[in-house]
């Protein structure tokens, strides 16, 4: 009998038919409630044919201890910046992923961000809550100009929502899709710092690596014009915690809404959790009753199939 490790809650928590997919193929699965830290993995390490995992953390020395026995790893998702992959590829370990099943609810996501901090709607909402009629003047965001950090899947979903709202798009990309750009009128920048520098909105729609890691810093939010927002759906360590704040309360930034933390769940003393211009949500942006089945079924199938050798499946590494 195949033991699997299931740690991602949004599998766990949502109704839907992975559940009966997963638990007719015979496997003795074990639930944990993730995302589970590297001494927790540490903990489970070695006991298992296979991880059904979300954004735990899956190190070198998990990857060691979880070997021989451990034949795959299927991310309920499409972010591996979690997963030791040069680890894996060492020891030909294949990690599969789930490309396109949450590109539009993240969309949508981003796009209430945007409207929630233009509105100021959550100061608005809680002063009626509490039996205030208190009222601040917002913005709007038709005519302004957006800018995207990356124009994949989900970036060019943003970008047709942004059109509906006759914003000015502009992203940018190494790898440019020039037939959908063209298409809609979407502008290419030639470098980041073009991007900030002509971005009323930055949304950030790239992964996290090395060279990415810190991709917001205090230069490029200098670039930006005065009052302007910074939107985050992708990673959290694609910022730099302290330039936003700095740039919040100098005036430079008039908000930040953002899907994803450094560290989550953060600490109760996290700097942006209770700043007063941020907007932060728990990572929630693929969360819905559509998008976690489509994303489950599809971590599901992947791991059926390969476990099974009968069957595609979606694999992000590749070995010599």
């Amino acid at each position: 009998m195949k033991r699997v490790l299931l740690t991602t809650t949004s599998y766990q928590d949502t109704p839907g038919d992975h559940h009966a997919l997963l638990e007719g193929q015979g496997f003795e699965i074990v639930r944990e409630r993730g995302p589970l830290t590297e001494e927790r993995m540490l903990e489970l390490a070695g006991d298992f044919d296979a991880f059904l995992c979300g954004d735990d953390a899956i190190t070198r020395g998990v990857i060691e201890k979880s070997l021989p026995r451990l034949q795959v790893i299927s991310k309920y998702g499409i972010g591996l910046d979690k997963i030791d992959l040069a680890t894996c590829n060492e020891n030909k370990l294949p990690v599969l992923f789930t490309p396109g099943v949450n590109h539009t609810t993240v969309a949508e996501h981003c796009l209430m961000l945007l409207l929630a901090i233009s509105k100021q709607l959550v100061d608005h909402a809680n002063w009626v809550r509490a039996g205030e009629w208190k009222r601040k003047t917002g913005h709007e965001i038709w005519k302004k100009r957006i800018g995207l950090a990356g124009f994949g899947r989900i970036g060019r979903e943003v970008a047709l929502r942004a059109k509906a709202f006759e914003m000015e798009v502009t992203a940018f990309d190494i790898y440019w899709p020039e037939e959908f750009a063209n298409e809609h009128g979407f502008k290419r920048a030639a470098s980041l710092d073009e991007l900030f520098e002509t971005s009323d909105v930055l949304s950030l729609h790239t992964n996290l690596s090395e060279e990415t890691r810190g991709l917001v810093n205090a230069e490029r939010l200098a670039k930006m014009p005065k009052d302007s927002i910074v939107l985050n759906t992708a990673r959290g360590e694609l910022v730099d915690n302290d330039a936003i704040i700095a740039a919040l309360d100098s005036g430079q930034l008039a908000g930040y809404g953002t899907d994803v933390l450094d560290v989550e769940p953060p600490e109760p003393d996290h700097p942006l959790i209770r700043h007063p211009k941020v907007l932060v949500t728990p990572h929630i942006g693929s969360r819905t009753y559509e998008s976690v089945p489509r994303q489950a079924m599809r971590a599901t199938e992947n791991l059926i199939h390969f476990l099974s050798g009968e069957g595609e499946y979606l694999q992000a590494n590749k070995f010599d």
